[in-house]
């Protein structure tokens, strides 16, 4: 379960690290994914059977959102053809990141709060592979970059809008 919910960062940290980085950055964000894969999930199992139902779907919809601002925002930085980015990998924009490719085990969390599940382990497990398919993702997006330039940008932000797309489970009316 841990590796299911990670593959969202990767899958977004595959387009975040079209972004130019170095090597700190890469590794603040996976750090901090990891933390709000801990964090979410801890929310989540602490509150339990009542808000289960309710913001089980409010999270999907949440993250897919933000995901889609992402991606226009990335979308729009590449076809300017500035270096400029209002939602960049850094400060704010890291909160954004990791918040969304977490909001998903916020919900896993409530319902493994249900099941009695052990919370230590859960955690270390949603953490640890959070992070380290965040950095899986950023650093073959950060080669990706260095082999399609300005064009990177544009790849990023298709990928992010399309997956935002995907967890609103929207995608129909676009084929």
């Amino acid at each position: 379960m841990a590796f299911a919910l990670g593959m969202d960062a990767f899958s977004i940290g595959l387009g975040m690290g079209m972004f130019r980085m170095g090597w700190r950055r890469v590794l603040l964000i996976g750090m901090t994914v990891g933390l709000f894969h801990i964090l979410m999930p801890l929310l989540g199992m602490a509150g339990g059977r009542f808000l289960s139902g309710t913001f089980g779907t409010f999270a999907g919809y949440a993250g897919g959102i933000l995901l889609i601002i992402l991606g226009i925002q990335m979308l729009i930085t590449g076809l300017k053809g500035s270096g400029d980015s209002l939602i960049a990998p850094v400060g704010f924009g890291m909160i954004v990141f990791a918040l969304s490719v977490s909001l998903d085990s916020f919900s896993v969390g409530l319902t493994l709060g249900i099941y009695g599940a052990k919370t230590v382990l859960v955690l270390v497990c949603f953490g640890t592979a959070a992070a380290l398919l965040t950095w899986a993702g950023l650093l073959l997006g950060k080669r990706v970059q260095g082999m399609l330039g300005k064009y990177s940008v544009l790849l990023g932000g298709a990928i992010l809008f399309a997956f935002g797309i995907k967890l609103l489970g929207i995608e129909r009316l676009f084929l």
